[in-house]
């Protein structure tokens, strides 16, 4: 049994974001019991490590494409991972993570990254468009990829936050992916408390192809549609619209609002799935 949470979170702290993000250990060994999934990480420099949770079907034992998994706000996850399944962590009820079981399949395995270790309970947008964030991550991908010499392509995919990590990795390294998807993007870097970091980005410096994936009734300032409408069409990228869902609630930017697919998580990461193993995106709309 691995328990990286043990070293990393106090117990009250664990209690009191599960109650933010309501999904239950149980919930989530249900969702992955036809998964394997194990911690990887990594050392970095000083005493810093990277941490991540591998996703493989149990049946599959070449899995031919990884999808890099870079959660929301505050995009530190501190997972704990019993008996092969996650059973904690500080985002379960992120849309990446909690929908993760929708993707992976005999072709697709998935990596959720956490931040690294010191970076306290907020992985730093600054950090997240950093150099460095796409070397940690870098680390930890070519862990896997020794681990697992099938895998050939590499895709990132962000949600929210996590899409000033899934803009600004391929920057850095262009040659280090085979795509970038984006869902529920940041669209308002200059709106308040938004991320500076995408003002001005210039999708045309991605070497790699990208695709947007948004709600069309997202409720977050932040994340607004008519926001990731002109970033796609400006840059001639695929926007994958979404309508449709249930059982919403919560604030307009968390995890069970539209923002966060919810409802359609399956249909979502079904798309997404498609989008990987074709290098296209045939399907536009999701509802």
């Amino acid at each position: 049994m691995i328990e990286y949470a043990q070293r990393f979170i106090k117990p009250l702290l664990i209690v009191i974001l599960v109650q933010i993000y309501p999904v239950s250990a149980q919930d989530i060994a249900a969702q992955t019991i036809d998964l394997n999934e194990e911690i990887i990480s990594v050392n970095l420099s000083g005493d810093k490590v990277q941490v991540g949770v591998y996703t493989t079907i149990l049946k599959s034992k070449k899995p031919t494409r990884l999808a890099v998994l870079l959660p929301g706000y505050p995009s530190v996850v501190r997972p704990v991972v019993e008996n092969g399944a996650m059973t904690n962590s500080r985002l379960s009820g992120n849309f990446l993570i909690r929908s993760r079981h929708f993707l992976v399949d005999e072709t697709i395995a998935s990596l959720i990254v956490d931040c690294q270790s010191d970076s306290g309970d907020y992985c730093s947008s600054a950090y997240q468009a950093s150099k460095q964030r796409q070397e940690d991550v870098d680390k930890l991908i070519a862990e896997v990829k020794r681990r697992t010499p099938s895998i050939s392509e590499v895709w990132l995919i962000g949600t929210s936050m996590g899409t000033i990590s899934s803009s600004f990795m391929p920057i850095h390294n262009p040659s280090g992916y085979a795509g970038a998807i984006h869902t529920a993007s940041i669209t308002e870097p200059y709106a308040r408390n938004s991320y500076r970091e995408l003002g001005g980005f210039d999708y045309k410096k991605t070497a790699v192809p990208q695709y947007f994936v948004h709600h069309a009734a997202d409720p977050c300032f932040l994340t607004t549609y008519a926001g990731a409408k002109s970033i796609t069409d400006k840059y001639k990228i695929p926007l994958i619209t979404v309508t449709g869902g249930s059982d919403f609630k919560g604030e307009a930017c968390k995890a069970f609002t539209e923002h966060g697919f919810r409802g359609k998580e399956q249909d979502v990461m079904r798309n997404i799935g498609a989008i990987i193993k074709t290098s296209r995106a045939d399907q536009l709309l999701i509802n």
